[in-house]
């Protein structure tokens, strides 16, 4: 089987990050799936050893599109390797990132803002730096502040008063959430900490009463697109999202950490409109000692089955290789530096 084109970039072998958009990677995506390359199988032999043993992958919390993408994407590992690569349901990017670097799961997903944080020892991590390293950008939360139909609160300031969901404790989307509430000087804000299922439900059960009684009054989540325990709220209660364009504006010029100013399409949940908001880079990483064949054979696999992974989740549409290297100053697992500079240069 022929492989696909490779282009050749000047300096260090590796292709450099491009400014281009989400979804436009399909086609070489396309052509890297088409050469496929399976220990042993006839469609295609590499010289790259399988794993000697199985692996865990910490995803996140039930629903959201970390816990549909790294199981689709297990699920692949699996089959292309012969060793199983288990899921663990977690907390989202903080849990992942203490699971990773104490060496209790092998890789898992986190956003680029928490990632940095605890690389640098600051923020949350403040006592002290993670080891661990990156096998590959792979596609950008967007920040989501959901309130259903029925609610009086259109702008950010709204939530003045209100009970807010900002995400489980060891999440990324209480990193950011934190941060978005601290932005626009909420402090009168009552926040819950429940899981994306959880707050779905708390959500409903109070829009269900017409806002009275216990329960929350609108959730702040950080996700890919779409994320389905969301999107499935249209058909039930109904719900809008909250426009955070000038608190993300602001957000994207003080701190670095890989946010970007974006927004969320009005077609992936029904809206009547685009809602600008902040989106934020996600990390598959791994833990410092991790074997050079898992790491090897997930990133091929991830890119060489691409078409198969987003039949998981449409996100994986999201990967390419030359953004995929982007993880600075977070340093690549050097296995999968190996796969970059072997497959796409």
């Amino acid at each position: 089987m022929d492989r696909p084109r490779l282009l050749t970039p000047p300096g260090n072998g590796l292709l450099k990050p491009s400014g281009m958009t989400r979804r436009s990677v399909l086609g070489l995506g396309a052509a890297a799936a088409a050469a496929l390359a399976v220990p042993g199988c006839s469609r295609g032999r590499s010289d790259e050893p399988a794993p000697a043993g199985p692996a865990t992958l910490a995803t996140g919390n039930k629903g959201g599109v970390y816990d549909v993408f790294g199981t689709g994407l297990a699920k692949l590992v699996s089959e292309v390797t012969g060793m199983e690569m288990r899921t663990l349901a977690s907390g989202g990017s903080v849990d992942n990132l203490q699971q990773v670097a104490g060496m209790k799961v092998d890789m898992g997903f986190t956003t680029s803002d928490t990632a940095l944080n605890a690389h640098e020892g600051t923020g949350l991590f403040s006592s002290g730096g993670l080891k661990f390293s990156a096998l590959a950008r792979t596609y950008d939360n967007y920040v989501h502040v959901v309130v259903p139909t029925a609610s009086n609160a259109v702008q950010l300031k709204d939530l003045s008063g209100l009970t807010v969901n900002v995400g489980p404790m060891n999440s990324g989307t209480k990193v950011v959430a934190d941060l978005i509430l601290e932005t626009a000087k909420l402090r009168k804000v009552r926040t819950t900490n429940l899981s994306l299922e959880d707050a779905v439900k708390s959500l409903k059960e109070k829009a269900d009463r017409m806002g009275k009684g216990p329960g929350i009054d609108a959730l702040i989540w950080s996700g890919g697109l779409p994320t389905t325990p969301i999107a499935l709220l249209q058909k039930s209660v109904g719900f809008r999202l909250v426009d955070i364009g000038t608190v993300a504006e602001e957000i994207s010029l003080k701190r670095f950490g890989g946010y970007i100013v974006s927004s969320i399409p009005p077609s992936v949940y029904g809206l009547a409109s685009s809602v600008p908001t902040l989106a934020v880079p996600n990390y598959l990483i791994a833990r410092p000692n991790l074997s050079d064949s898992w790491a090897w054979w997930t990133v091929n696999t991830m890119f060489r089955r691409q078409n198969d992974l987003m039949a998981a989740h449409q996100e994986a549409g999201s990967l390419d290789p030359r953004s995929a290297i982007a993880t600075m100053p977070i340093p690549l697992h050097p296995a999968a530096e190996r796969w970059y500079r072997a497959n796409h240069i």
